[in-house]
């Protein structure tokens, strides 16, 4: 997949509609937005095109409507903040069709300058069915799109790749810019060494992405609850750990892989253990730590140990380039957040290019207060794991080459 794409940088709006897709699928409880971390993100790209003199038709999805108007669901608190935050008028166009009289009018008495949001796109069915009726009505009001959500990335909807296709210039926002020169640039071309830290719970959820990994960087680190059924499958006694007993012979062939590519994968080599899984998450938990291949049979493991711990840094220190995606432990609960604390410590101070994988590292990382250390944090879940597995991302594809 290209990943040399035409972005704002690229393109004069001056006195053009232009249509930019963001991601402003905010927290909101009782109408008031709780977290206005995405509205933030946002405004670089749109002060852009304001500055340039488009006129500039925001759009997105807030939560799952599923395809009819829900008003708790609108996008009408998102133009009051996004207004206090540009220090300009955003005006909201409420039409339960999205493309309906109050968003035409609003568009039509537009001036270079001004921004205009138009109502959840998801109040639309064809929406997340990249239907072609609701494609032509975003397009109809637009001479240019700008796609600045990563977070829907990879899904083909209608406001981020429908739209794409019938317009003649489509572009890339800096938010989408900078996943595709981070992710996309450090899984296809980077800087050696180049270590990925896979975590998480299931093996099953990173099938594809640890057998792509291993065949683009120099050491693959595995840690967190899909760690046990590598470890099973080594033959190890696992204890009541999290397991995956369809995927033993998979992560048999995933070490013989690694071996063969002349990779290093690292697994734990001690691990924390408990009688049970804490209840409620956070509760307090009797730990030990004990080598890998000694877990007894009642106890399972929920974080890494402290030797592995020690090891997982080691391998950061000299790596170039670095890749997390998964927890190492059930971080929620700050008994068994110690190897997930770790690897973000490692990352922190490491000079490396490190990148975050969106999902719960990227909370773990903010929460645990290392944001700020990393190089950059993808703002997609879904979209940064097909993005490691190597997937070709509709929403990246649908903008013009450069």
């Amino acid at each position: 997949m290209s990943l040399n794409k035409k972005s704002v940088d690229d393109i004069n709006v001056k006195g053009l509609r232009v249509l930019c897709r963001c991601d402003f699928n905010v927290p909101l409880k009782e109408g008031v937005i709780t977290d206005t971390n995405r509205l933030t993100a946002a405004l670089p790209t749109i002060k852009k095109l304001i500055a340039d003199g488009g006129k500039v038709i925001l759009c997105s999805h807030l939560g799952k409507p599923k395809g009819e108007p829900k008003p708790e669901l609108s996008l009408a608190p998102v133009a009051a903040k996004l207004s206090e935050l540009l220090g300009q008028e955003v005006k909201f166009a409420a039409d339960a069709e999205v493309v309906g009289p109050n968003a035409k009018a609003a568009v039509e008495a537009m001036k270079d300058g001004d921004v205009v949001l138009l109502e959840n796109t998801r109040y639309r069915a064809e929406e997340t069915k990249n239907g072609e009726a609701f494609s032509k009505e975003l397009a109809s009001l637009c001479d240019v799109f700008v796609n600045d959500a990563f977070g829907t990335a990879h899904r083909a909807h209608c406001s981020n790749v429908g739209v794409a296709e019938l317009v003649d210039t489509a572009a890339v926002g800096y938010l989408m810019q900078k996943e595709i020169d981070f992710l996309g640039n450090a899984v296809e071309n980077p800087v050696r060494p180049f270590v990925a830290i896979l975590g998480g719970a299931k093996v099953a959820d990173k099938l594809n992405v640890i057998s792509n990994l291993l065949e683009k960087c120099d050491t693959l680190i595995i840690g967190g609850g899909m760690a046990y059924t590598f470890l099973k499958a080594k033959g190890y006694e696992i204890g009541t750990s999290l397991v995956d007993d369809e995927k033993i012979d998979y992560c048999k062939e995933m070490m013989d892989k690694a071996e063969k590519l002349g990779k290093k994968l690292l697994l734990p080599i001690d691990t924390t253990i408990t009688k049970e899984f804490p209840n409620p998450i956070d509760a307090e938990v009797a730990i030990s730590v004990v080598d890998s291949d000694k877990i007894p049979a009642d106890m399972m493991g929920l974080d890494i140990g402290t030797k592995t711990a020690e090891l997982y840094a080691d391998a950061v220190k000299s790596a170039k380039t670095v890749v997390w995606n998964g927890p190492m432990g059930v971080f929620e609960n700050p008994i068994l957040a110690k190897g997930t604390i770790a690897v973000a410590k490692s990352l922190a101070e490491t000079d490396a290019t490190t990148i975050i994988g969106g999902g719960d590292s990227a909370a773990a990382v903010n929460q645990l207060g290392f944001g700020d250390k990393m190089s950059h944090i993808s703002t997609g879940g879904g979209a940064s794991l097909e993005f490691l597995e190597g997937k070709e991302l509709p929403g990246v594809a649908a903008a013009n080459d450069k």
